[in-house]
């Protein structure tokens, strides 16, 4: 059997859109003489569609465009991945399913066992679990099919929740040959040594190969970076590019050729991460061109260097706004890095309009010394200019404030907080010193001064950010511990051997500021535990 894993890239709720793309799918593997075109977990609807399942009309359309999958799989066979509704009038009204399609006949569903309801899943508020899979008979073999989530019981990985069902013991007695996985598993770093992990364990337990077809694009916040794979019970067999739309033609009837081993560099994978997901974010939403202020400063130089990758240097406008404080040293690096990139630069000076602001605010703040009232007051004048350009040309504004910033509340609301769009709000400040290097790696883009640099948001004069906060290394341990893995403050202290007095005052302004990224803009995921999405605590609580 040959079988066509087609890794593409839907969008949520684009339902003509998405069929056409797979329409195209069955075409390229009927002409490369696939038997089996497998294709990602929701392709049709896209992942995740969120309350869209809530429409009756939108699933009404579901149902009109599978029907055009069907009529044209003539002479082979599609499995598809779709919501569909449920016929037994069970507690959830929807199943998270497969379409078995052969030949222009629906032979069937099989619908999702285990439905993740932890971090930025939700699963459960729209689908019904799926009732224990048969073996199909498709093309003379036994074929066992399974949905994202029904894999990784088995594996021993998921740390969130643990099911009272494993879909790969229950396929254990019935001897399948072959195992197909339809996902649509988010991209966050080294992900994807773990899904491999996961797919091998399955693998050498029921005896067979496995085929993992993966969903590719960005959709809101979420990331998918494809990387689809064959394996067999020794090892990883073939597999499909990471982060963008690729197909993998898997020839059964052929003798194994050895394990493939494939080098992931976690620099690369993040990068390329961040570029797809601003890419996609943009073009599906139907813009062009993004604007962003660029300080001279490590964060906003990294943001720069990822917009005109995913947007083309053309649709990159970065606007420096010195003030009184600024260095030339940040406006002249900031010129430069523009330069080399080939995005438009413009400079406009902010300080006429703060010594307005000062001086209408004079009287009122007569005897009162300055303080950071003054300091984001630059801010949000930068934020303001940034929004009059959005506004008038039609930019959507890209925020710069990273996650260790996000995480200490080291970031202004309504100024460097403003924007559509919070690239870095899920990479660490010891992260984008990493990725920087790496980009000037063959090469000076981003000017050295720039990355080494003491971080300072120059905002009065001789700032620094260790003014404020202790090393970022400190602030990282801390953020990665607590946030991520949800250690405790006594356990950070000892682990780090850091005073338990700072490990508790650096988690006290992780909560304290939960106000100001509930009003933050969406941000592109990329660890195991965003801000943007998937993390839910209160702004107002006593825990700490």
């Amino acid at each position: 059997m040959r079988i066509l894993v087609a890794q593409i890239n839907p969008t949520i709720a684009d339902l003509a859109g998405n069929t056409q793309r797979i329409l195209q799918a069955i075409e390229r593997g009927r002409r490369q003489g696939a038997n089996l075109i497998l294709l990602p977990e929701l392709a049709l609807s896209g992942y995740p569609p969120e309350d869209f399942l809530l429409l009756p009309h939108f699933m009404e359309a579901v149902e009109t465009h599978l029907n055009h999958i069907v009529s044209a799989s003539s002479g082979v066979c599609v499995i598809v991945g779709l919501p569909r509704r449920n016929p037994h009038h069970m507690e959830k009204i929807l199943y998270n399913s497969a379409a078995i399609i052969q030949d222009q006949q629906l032979l069937g569903y099989v619908d999702k066992a285990l439905l993740p309801t932890y971090d930025v899943f939700d699963e459960r508020r729209y689908f019904e679990p799926g009732e224990p899979s048969k073996i199909w008979t498709l093309q003379g073999h036994k074929v066992a099919i399974t949905i994202c989530e029904d894999l990784w019981q088995h594996s021993g990985f998921l740390q969130s929740t643990h099911y009272r069902r494993d879909p790969i013991l229950e396929f254990q007695g019935q001897n399948p040959s072959l195992l197909l996985n339809l996902s649509a598993s988010p991209y966050s770093v080294s992900k994807f040594h773990t899904r491999l992990q996961v797919c091998l364990t399955a693998a050498k337990t029921l005896h067979c190969p496995v085929i993992l077809c993966n969903q590719v694009g960005g959709n809101d916040s979420l990331i998918f970076d494809g990387y689809s794979v064959f394996v067999n019970e020794r090892g990883l067999i073939q597999c499909a590019k990471g982060f963008k739309e690729d197909d993998l033609l898997i020839d059964l009837a052929k003798p194994d050729a050895g394990q493939l081993h494939v080098d992931h560099h976690v620099l690369n994978d993040l990068y390329h991460a961040l570029v797809l997901g601003m890419h996609d974010y943009f073009k599906k939403l139907g813009f062009k061109k993004a604007c962003l202020g660029l300080s001279g400063g490590i964060d906003s130089a990294l943001v720069a260097c990822l917009a005109a990758e995913a947007l083309g240097p053309e649709n990159v406008l970065a606007v420096c706004m010195p003030s009184r404080y600024s260095s030339p040293d940040s406006a002249r690096d900031a010129a430069l890095l523009a330069k080399r990139l080939g995005i438009n630069y413009k400079e406009v000076s902010i300080e006429s309009p703060f010594e307005s602001y000062l001086e209408l605010l004079k009287p009122e703040f007569a005897g009162q010394a300055e303080d950071i009232t003054e300091e984001n007051l630059q801010a949000r004048i930068r934020g303001m200019l940034l929004m009059a350009f959005s506004n008038k040309f039609g930019y959507i504004v890209l925020s710069t404030s990273n996650k260790s910033e996000f995480a200490m509340g080291y970031s202004t609301l309504y100024g460097d907080m403003c924007g559509g769009l919070a690239v870095l709000s899920d990479v660490t400040k010891q992260q984008i010193y990493a990725l920087a290097e790496w980009i000037n790696r063959h090469e000076e883009i981003i000017p050295w001064n720039t990355i080494r640099r003491p971080p300072s948001a120059e905002l009065r004069h001789d700032q620094k950010d260790s003014d404020s906060l202790p090393d970022y290394a400190i602030v990282d341990h801390v953020l990665q511990a607590y946030v991520e893995d949800h250690r405790s403050p006594q356990w950070i202290a000892d682990h780090f051997q850091y005073p338990l007095p700072l490990v508790e005052e650096l988690i006290k302004k992780i909560h304290n500021n939960e106000y100001k990224r509930r009003q933050a803009p969406p941000g592109l995921r990329v660890s195991e535990k965003a801000f943007s999405v998937g993390r839910r605590f209160p702004i107002v609580q006593r825990w700490m």
